[in-house]
This record gives C-alpha cells, sequence and structure tokens, in this order.
C-alpha cells in the first residue's frame, strides 16, 4: 500500500513497488535502492488508480549526459504496450539533449520549454507535475519548463515516434519509461498529493 508521508503519499521508493506493472521490453531493477532502467522501450505503471487534480513529485537521476527516459501521465486506461502511453497520454520528458520540444520538463513534442534546465549527471533532481483539470504544470528543481492548458495550439506531428495528438484524458495512469539503448536512469521516489 503507498506510504502516507505529511500530505505526500509514497507510490514508489526502495521500500515497495506494490501496484507497478512492467509492460514491453527492458526492465527496471532494483540497485542500492534505487530504481534503474534497462534495455527498453517498455513503461512500468501504475495499475492501482487513476490520477487527476495532484501534484506528482518524481525523484531522478542522469548516469550519463546522453541518458533517456520519461513519466507518463494521463494515460486514460492500462497500457497494453508502450505506445498507449505514448499515443493517449503525454509524456514528461528526461532528456538534456532535445531541442526545444523535446528536452528535460516538456510534453514531449507538444510543448516548448519555457525555461531550459538540465538535470545534473549524478545528481538527484526532481520533478514536479502538477495536474489540475485541464491544465499541466512542470517544474524542474523549481523552475517552470511547462505550463500547457488542453486546447492550447501544438505543432503537427512530425516523427513517427511522436505522439499522436489530441486531447488527454483529465485523469488517467501514471508510468515510467525505460527507453532503451544505454540509457540507465535511477529513480528513487514516485510520490502524489492532493492539490490545496
Amino acid at each position: 500500500m503507498p506510504v502516507a508521508t505529511g500530505e505526500w503519499r509514497t507510490l514508489l521508493d526502495a521500500s515497495h513497488t506494490n501496484g507497478w506493472k512492467m509492460v514491453g521490453p527492458g526492465v527496471l531493477k532494483w540497485e542500492a535502492d534505487e530504481l534503474v532502467t534497462y534495455g527498453g522501450m517498455g513503461l512500468l505503471y501504475y495499475e492501482q488508480e487513476r490520477l487527476g487534480d495532484c501534484k506528482i513529485r518524481v525523484v531522478f537521476k542522469l548516469t550519463g549526459e546522453h541518458d533517456n527516459s520519461g513519466v507518463f501521465i494521463r494515460m486514460p486506461h492500462l497500457p497494453q504496450d508502450p505506445w498507449d502511453a505514448v499515443n493517449h497520454g503525454y509524456e514528461v520528458q528526461i532528456d538534456n539533449m532535445g531541442d526545444d520540444w523535446h528536452r528535460m520538463g516538456c510534453l514531449y513534442s507538444f510543448t516548448k520549454a519555457r525555461n531550459v534546465v538540465n538535470a545534473k549527471v549524478g545528481e538527484w533532481t526532481t520533478l514536479l507535475i502538477t495536474l489540475k483539470g485541464n491544465r499541466t504544470i512542470v517544474q524542474v528543481n523549481g523552475t517552470l519548463v511547462t505550463d500547457y492548458t488542453e486546447g492550447q495550439p501544438v505543432p503537427e506531428r512530425k516523427l513517427w515516434y511522436e505522439a499522436e495528438r489530441g486531447r488527454r484524458a483529465r485523469s488517467g495512469y501514471i508510468g515510467l519509461q525505460n527507453h532503451g539503448g544505454d540509457a540507465q536512469v535511477h529513480f528513487k521516489e514516485v510520490s502524489v498529493a492532493p492539490l490545496k
């Protein structure tokens, strides 16, 4: 069961991974109390509840400058494969190397970074994702990167691996991506709190 710590309720940390399920290739392994991505492209998703009107805190660490991962939000149904998450939810990007539409804290290929923030390799970084109705706000280490409301203009889909366009659910399932290749992103915590 999730653990309550003040207003925050821990969904995933070294003490438990209850309610999480893997779909697709690759694996996430616990190593020294850190969940590490291997192979992919796969998705570890939380199947116990849909989240909406809340704050989601994800604490992660890059091990190399080219590491790549993501936090999926607003998935309307439990994913049958990782592309369900890509095409029907949003990916909050974890990647320092992308352009302003495909980089740290953006809704991948949907939103342009309001501020460019790089995660420091070897240091813990905190993503704070706020879901409030149709609005999605993403901060990286306290700096605003995304503030998007459903219906705002987005660029056309240009690449085959970019998500299908369309509105996303007000509430949905969340997941962590293991992107593939040599990327090894470490996750320490996923927690959720109600909006005040």
